[in-house]
């Protein structure tokens, strides 16, 4: 009896589906987008809306703006935050801006 091969042909949506997100984290994505626009702070927005601390907010944001699917949503939003998040880190990693003081050859 001969072998027979089967050729396993993959499903082309398999690579490109991200995990779904949750009602939560999608309203998270969408307030990001609209906060501004409300009259109410953006903290007590936060608390009111999401019932959590501001900074327990945050850091949901934060493993959001990670998530595969996150871009699905918003992208504009998303790459936004992502370039915020990115600025901030690399300001603590620098440390305190020098631009007000003379340094170089102008001294």
């Amino acid at each position: 009896m001969a072998a027979r091969l089967c050729a396993v042909i993959p499903d082309p949506t398999a690579f490109d589906a991200a995990p779904a997100l949750t009602e939560r984290e999608v309203a998270i994505i969408e307030f990001e987008a609209t906060w501004w626009m409300q009259d109410e702070d953006k903290a007590a927005a936060i608390r009111a809306r999401f019932a959590c601390s501001v900074e327990e907010y945050y850091q949901q944001l934060n493993l959001l703006l990670d998530h595969p699917g996150a871009l699905s949503v918003d992208p504009l939003v998303v790459r936004r935050l992502r370039r915020q998040r990115e600025r901030r880190r690399r300001a603590r990693l620098d440390g305190p801006s020098r631009t007000g003081e003379q340094g170089g050859l102008h001294a």
